[in-house]
């Protein structure tokens, strides 16, 4: 299964649901608090073009926020996407 990373704030209700989801469906993730973390929510945005929290990451590829990763659930794309061969963290050159 491809790493999860779920960037995320104290006091933002989506990314709870966002965890939740993800718990209830027994995937693996690491949370990254970005709540005091002003250089982060730079470095978030240049890495994903967004502002806003939760933003989620599947190897290393933004999929958008809670909502966009339960569309991709609703399409039945969400596992397949999981399951794939993971890929290599951004940044880490290619063989």
């Amino acid at each position: 299964m491809k790493d999860v990373i779920v960037y995320s704030t104290n006091s933002c209700p989506y990314c709870r649901q966002a965890e939740r989801f993800l718990n209830e469906k027994q995937v693996p993730f690491q949370t990254i608090d970005v709540t005091e973390d002003d250089a982060m929510r730079v470095k978030l945005v240049e890495m994903s073009g967004q502002r806003t929290v939760p933003q989620i990451f599947v190897g290393g590829a933004s999929i958008g926020g809670y909502s966009d990763m339960i569309a991709l659930h609703q399409k039945g794309a969400l596992m397949p996407l999981l399951e794939a061969a993971p890929t290599p963290p951004v940044g880490t050159p290619s063989a």
